[in-house]
């Protein structure tokens, strides 16, 4: 079984929200996807630096547990692409990892 967090940007680069509707659009099509998520509501910040540059993005990190680790991947490569594009950022960041439920 594989975990997988999405880091959830709240803002477009611009500075404007991103609207709850786009959050729960996503959170639905993970619950009908996976049949469950966990959502980390508080916000987190990120920073990076890129050169001389520090960036800063509040984000809310979502959850999910799935089997069948393959399509599982290919559901995050893809819906990764979707994010970056509907979010308007340049990268969203996904980590995956093994878990053994006890």
């Amino acid at each position: 079984m594989k975990e997988y967090d999405l880091f959830v940007p709240l803002h477009f680069p611009g500075g404007a929200r991103i609207p709850e509707s786009t959050i729960a659009a996503l959170k639905k099509r993970l619950v009908d996807r996976f049949g469950g998520l966990t959502h980390f509501s508080q916000t987190n910040e990120g920073l990076w630096k890129i050169g001389r540059v520090t960036f800063r993005d509040e984000i809310t990190i979502l959850r999910v547990l799935a089997d069948h680790e393959a399509e599982a991947d290919g559901f995050f490569r893809e819906l990764k692409q979707a994010m970056e594009r509907d979010f308007q950022q340049e990268e969203v960041l996904m980590i995956s990892r093994e878990v053994m439920l006890v």
